[in-house]
């Protein structure tokens, strides 16, 4: 029997995602190609104009079910309203990623402790949140599909990106084991992934000089684009990895290898 690879095993048709900080860059691409593969889309983001326009935009592209939401993954009361209102909606979540983050560029001798704790907070503490909100929610449906972002800088310890950066994605590598341990007796799998240098707004803003470095220490050749990210987050969160959980994949063109 062919199973899955007789056809459709990476559509989605019928499940609801919830996507964090979705109104731009690799979360707005994420939810783009959900969209694709049938999913009902959940737009939420601090910017909450930004996320109805990519709600919007979706909708009239794909034809799709959409929904959008300002939230502040800071603040565990607005994961509750986030996550209550797809339920209203939709009746059900079957996806959620936790894109959201701040990536500040700071000095390890400049951090001060306002700055260390706001990217805790939204990198770390708002997938904790996240996470744990969701759990109940995709225990009591036995399926369910968690995949947070971290980086490659929460694997080696990422000077560029900042310490708070670096330490607040290595959290997150170790929270995705501890949810799929947690969540995976209920049928529900959870991943991470570790990009590299992507080519979003802030790597555009590098001078020539430094992206031509981070281009040459790639054996592929070249920095990611969003595509490539969200194209593995959809692998992920489809049925094709029903038996993959609590892994931390590397998309960073070979820069590392572990």
């Amino acid at each position: 029997m062919l199973g899955i690879y007789s056809g459709g095993f990476m559509k989605l048709e019928g499940r609801v995602a919830v996507i964090t900080g979705s109104a731009r860059g690799i979360g707005k691409r994420m939810a783009e190609k959900l969209a694709v593969q049938g999913a009902a889309i959940v737009i939420s983001d601090l910017d909450g104009a930004g996320a109805k326009d990519t709600a919007d935009a979706i909708a009239s592209a794909h034809g799709g079910k959409t929904l959008h939401l300002a939230c502040d993954v800071r603040k565990p009361e607005d994961i509750g309203t986030l996550m209550q209102a797809a339920l209203d909606r939709f009746g059900r979540i079957d996806i959620l990623v936790n894109n959201a983050g701040i990536c500040p560029i700071t000095p390890v001798e400049e951090i001060t402790l306002e700055e260390w704790n706001r990217v805790l907070s939204v990198n770390l503490t708002g997938v904790f949140f996240c996470c744990q909100t969701i759990a109940p929610i995709m225990k009591r449906q036995r399926r369910g599909k968690i995949l947070n972002l971290a980086s490659i800088a929460g694997k080696v310890g990422g000077v560029a990106a900042g310490a708070h950066y670096s330490a607040s994605k290595a959290g997150v590598i170790c929270l995705t084991k501890v949810f799929a341990k947690l969540l995976g007796p209920f049928g529900v799998n959870v991943n991470a992934v570790a990009p590299g240098p992507v080519d979003t707004v802030m790597i555009r803003d590098f001078s020539p000089e430094a992206r031509e470095i981070l281009v040459n220490q790639c054996p592929l050749g070249r920095i990611a684009d969003t595509d490539d990210i969200a194209d593995a987050g959809v692998f992920l969160l489809s049925d094709a990895a029903k038996h993959i959980t609590g892994e931390t994949l590397n998309i960073n063109g070979g820069l590392l290898m572990d």
